[in-house]
């Protein structure tokens, strides 16, 4: 008998070069917020933004990485003020950018509520639900089409996740000329949490027909194009791939989550400041040689991305991430023997490492 399975993705996406362009049709003349980053390239996208649609109500372009209480609660009073209420908000950016903006949406102005469900669990049906259009900026976060933002509680030294199906974007404008311009550091980063984005939708107890059928093609265009791209950062035709891969890879994850390299790299983002795309992909090739064996499934959808041979499928991982300059040794990211190991023993009881396929004492084993 057949396995029964389900697969649901809501996000209207339109991709390809252009897609920005697109913006005017997408509000349909509603009133909008706009949350963006203020550095130099996003002035011209937003003066772009006012020729197409108009000007927002407000701008909300302080936005810095890894959204935490203290800049939500402000960005949430900034928001309380407008008056009336923004119809739909445009997140133009990266992941911190979109995340806000679920936040945002979701708060209505008042953070507390948001941080009250984070914390206990309970208030999500009083939570809001502000249609959100989102115009991705980078290749690798998935934000667009997932329905959680990722939310750090800087003080007590903890991650939040922020999961409900009313943040859901309404819409996606997948736009590769807008990533264009996007410095090595940040194309290698988001590229890479793409990858761990299709790879930990394989090794994953949610993972179903349809989330690999999305996973595998995408871990192999980013395996193949990604080097590419970092020495070619002007190619159009590489951003458009390895954007594609990582749109793909986050219709694969937006119905399994993420899994242990993700739960691993939480915390060395948190107390070494690791750029999140580094955080959760180093370990991908250790993963990998754990997983490998302990469930026919996923080696098979594995196989397909790397071939026969998982350890040769391992040493290629490898060689893949120091030829991008990424250390494969938990202690070049600042993090010693010992804590990795209890990084490890402890990331089977997250949220994310309990999807993981494999078994935790093999896991220990590699470290």
């Amino acid at each position: 008998m057949s396995q029964t399975w389900r697969y649901h993705n809501p996000v209207d996406i339109t991709f390809g070069p252009g897609a920005f362009g697109r913006i005017g049709e997408a509000l349909d003349g509603r009133s909008y917020a706009l949350v963006t980053y203020g550095d130099a390239p996003f002035e011209d996208h937003r003066a772009r933004l006012a020729e197409l649609a108009g000007a927002p109500t407000v701008a909300v372009d302080d936005v810095a990485s890894n959204p935490n209480f203290g800049t939500l609660s402000h960005h949430c009073a900034r928001f309380a003020a407008i008056d009336p209420p923004p119809e739909v908000i445009v997140a133009l950016g990266g992941g911190s950018v979109i995340d806000t903006a679920k936040v945002l949406a979701a708060a209505r102005g008042d953070f507390a509520q948001v941080r009250h469900y984070l914390e206990t669990g309970r208030g999500g049906d009083t939570l809001g639900a502000i249609p959100i259009i989102a115009v991705p900026t980078t290749a690798g976060t998935g934000s667009e089409v997932t329905n959680w933002a990722t939310v750090w509680d800087l003080d007590g030294g903890r991650k939040y996740s922020l999961a409900r199906p009313s943040v859901y974007p309404q819409c996606a404008l997948v736009d590769p000329e807008l990533m264009l311009g996007l410095p090595r550091s940040v194309t290698v980063s988001s590229g890479l949490d793409a990858l761990s984005h299709a790879l930990e939708s394989l090794w994953n107890r949610n993972a179903n027909p349809m989330s690999t059928e999305f996973a595998v093609p995408a871990a192999r265009e980013l395996l193949m194009t990604l080097p590419l791209l970092a020495e070619d950062l002007e190619n159009l035709a590489l951003r458009g791939r390895v954007s594609k891969a990582a749109l793909t890879a986050g219709l694969a994850s937006s119905n399994t989550r993420t899994a242990l390299a993700h739960e691993l790299s939480y915390p060395i983002t948190l107390h070494h400041g690791v750029p999140h795309g580094i955080a959760c992909s180093f370990s991908l090739p250790l993963v990998l040689r754990a997983v490998a064996g302990e469930s026919r499934t996923c080696d098979t959808a594995l196989k397909r991305v790397f071939g026969a041979n998982l350890e040769a499928g391992a040493e290629q991982l490898e060689a893949f991430l120091t030829g991008l300059e990424v250390s494969v040794d938990a202690a070049d990211h600042g993090v010693d023997e010992k804590a990795w190991f209890e990084l490890a023993e402890g990331a089977f009881d997250g949220e994310r490492g309990r999807n993981f396929v494999g078994r935790r004492e093999k896991v220990l084993s590699y470290f």
